[in-house]
């Protein structure tokens, strides 16, 4: 298990991971051409930006992250992970269809590491915000692997049934 100072570092970092989040689909958002995929990603941004709060506010971590929305509203951070493979995406050709496989992939690595970090913390209620936060991840990977598939014109899982039968 974790001590005190490693669970408090553990929570800023999934601060600032949530807010590169955030700006790698506020940044996507802005390049994408298709409407409903563009429309996902600012809803992604949103959320991640809740994500953020709810560490924010189990962090207690003023000596180590200025108040939310001074943190929030910061210039992103360009040697983020998140940002730097949006970058790379960004200088090769760029595609709605890139950036939704990049997000996937993201939102996976990010489920993967809320769930080892949740596994090592005593404390119920801060175990419980990062499990909150790795299903909501989950969801997100849906979100988006359904976007994709419609962007890419294959069957949706909602039409499997008919698809089936027919």
């Amino acid at each position: 298990m974790l001590s005190d100072i490693e669970v408090k570092n553990a929570l800023a970092r999934s601060v600032q991971t949530e807010k590169n989040a955030m700006n790698f689909y506020e940044i996507a958002a802005k390049q994408m051409k298709n409407e409903d995929a563009i429309k996902t990603f600012q809803l992604l941004a949103r959320e991640e930006r809740e994500h953020a709060k709810h560490f924010f506010d189990k962090c207690l971590c003023d000596d180590l992250l200025p108040p939310f929305e001074e943190f929030i509203n910061a210039p992103p951070e360009k040697d983020s992970e998140w940002l730097s493979d949006l970058d790379k995406a960004l200088l090769a050709k760029f595609s709605d269809r890139k950036a939704m496989e990049l997000a996937m992939e993201k939102e996976q690595q990010l489920e993967e590491g809320l769930r080892d970090m949740a596994a090592k913390i005593e404390d119920p209620e801060v175990r419980a915000v990062f499990e909150e936060n790795a299903q909501s991840t989950h969801n997100h990977y849906l979100l988006i692997e359904s976007e994709f598939a419609r962007l890419m014109g294959m069957v949706h899982e909602t039409d499997i049934d008919t698809f089936v039968r027919e």
